[in-house]
C-alpha cells in the first residue's frame, strides 16, 4: 500500500552530485574529515583495548557511532533568537521555507511562526520545486502538527481565502465541473474544511462524489475526505476501501484509513474492528486482503502474520485499550 500523503506531487528530480574531487566539494571535505576521524578512533581501539575501561569506552564510542539505538538529540530544538529576529528581513518565500523546514524537525516555535505569518503568506508565495518537496515531507510527518503546517502553506500558495465565500465559489466546481477544475476543487475543499472553514458541509459536497462514474473524480474525493479528518469521513472511507470497483481507489481509501491524511490516532484506531471483519471477508480480493493488514498494522503498530484469526485474538486482547465506534462505522 502507497503511503504517500499526497499523490499530486510528482517525485522531485534529483540534481546530479557536483564531482566529489573537486576542492569545492564540501561534502568530500566532510568525508575525508569523517575517514580520518575514524582512523584515529581505530588506532585508538588498537592501542588500548587490551584494558577493559579502555574496551568499554571504545563500545561507547562505537555506539554513537551507529544508526541503532534510541534518537541523539542533536541540539536544544527550538527555534534560535537569531532566525526570529531576520525573519522580516526575509522574502515570504524564505520565511515559509524555514518555517516549514523546522516544523517538519519539530522545533519549538515553529508552528507558531507559521500561525502567524501564513495569512500574510497568500499570494505571495509559489509552492515551486523546494516548497513543493518541503510539502511532501511535511505531509508524511508522524505529528498531525506538522501536516496542518503544510496544508496552511499549501493553502497560501494557492491564494486561497480561508471563508465560507471560498466554498461558495468552489462548490459549483466541485459537484459538476469539468474534471480538471473538479478535481482541485474537491482537494481545496477538504483541505479548506480540515482547517475549520464549514467542514460540515465541505463532507457532504465531498460524499457527493464518492460514488461518481468518473474514476479521477473519485479519486479526489477519497483524498479530500481523508485530509478533511472529521469523524464523519471513517465509515465512507471504509465504504470505499471495501467496495469501490477500482484497486487505485480502494487503496487511497485504506491509506487515507491508516496513515495518510488528518486522521488522529484515534480516529484511525475506531476503524480496526471493520478492518477485522474485512480480514474475514471472503469476497475481497488478495490485493485488498493484503491492503487490510497493512492498513492494521499502521494504525496499531503491531508486527502480525497476514491471519485473521491473529488479529482477532490480539484485539480482543486488547480491547479494552482502544474505545471504538460501533460496527457499522458510527
Amino acid at each position: 500500500m502507497n503511503q504517500n500523503s499526497d499523490p499530486r506531487l510528482q517525485e522531485a528530480g534529483i540534481r546530479p552530485e557536483a564531482d566529489p574531487l573537486s576542492p569545492g566539494n564540501s561534502s568530500a571535505s566532510r568525508r575525508a574529515f569523517r575517514l580520518i576521524a575514524l582512523a584515529i578512533l581505530a588506532l585508538l581501539g588498537g592501542l588500548f583495548v587490551g584494558t577493559g575501561t579502555a574496551r568499554a569506552a571504545w563500545q561507547e564510542v562505537a555506539q554513537l557511532l551507529s544508526l541503532g539505538g534510541k534518537p541523539e538529540p542533536a541540539s536544544a530544538n527550538v527555534l534560535s533568537e537569531h532566525e526570529i529576529e531576520v525573519l522580516d528581513q526575509m522574502a515570504p518565500q524564505s520565511q515559509a521555507e524555514l518555517l516549514l523546514e523546522r516544523s517538519i524537525n519539530h522545533y519549538r516555535g515553529a508552528n507558531d511562526q507559521i500561525a502567524e505569518r501564513v495569512h500574510g503568506w497568500r499570494g505571495k508565495i509559489q509552492l515551486d520545486q523546494k516548497l513543493e518537496s518541503l510539502f511532501m515531507t511535511a505531509l508524511n510527518s508522524d505529528d498531525l502538527r506538522v501536516r496542518a503546517a503544510a496544508i496552511e502553506i499549501d493553502i497560501a500558495g494557492r491564494d486561497l481565502e480561508e471563508s465560507t465565500a471560498t466554498i461558495d465559489r468552489l462548490e459549483p466546481d466541485a459537484r459538476s465541473g469539468e474534471q480538471g477544475p473538479r478535481a482541485n476543487a474537491l482537494w481545496d475543499i477538504g483541505l479548506l474544511g480540515n482547517r475549520g472553514v464549514e467542514p460540515q458541509r465541505a463532507a457532504q459536497i465531498l460524499l457527493a462524489s464518492i460514488h461518481d462514474s468518473n474514476v479521477n473524480v473519485r479519486y479526489w474525493a477519497v483524498e479530500g475526505l481523508a485530509y478533511l479528518g472529521t469523524d464523519e469521513t471513517i465509515a465512507p472511507l471504509l465504504e470505499i476501501f471495501h467496495d469501490d470497483p477500482s484497486a487505485m481507489i480502494r487503496e487511497r481509501a485504506a491509506c487515507g484509513l491508516a496513515q495518510s491524511g488528518m486522521l488522529s490516532e484515534k480516529q484511525r484506531r475506531s476503524a480496526v474492528p471493520r478492518l477485522l471483519d474485512f480480514a474475514d471477508d471472503a469476497s475481497l480480493d488478495p490485493e485488498t486482503h493484503k491492503w487490510v493488514f497493512q492498513a492494521l498494522r499502521d494504525i496499531t503498530g503491531e508486527t502480525l502474520p497476514h491471519d485473521p484469526a491473529a488479529w482477532r485474538n490480539w484485539y480482543n486482547s486488547n480491547e479494552g485499550r482502544w474505545n471504538p465506534v460501533t460496527r457499522d462505522g458510527r
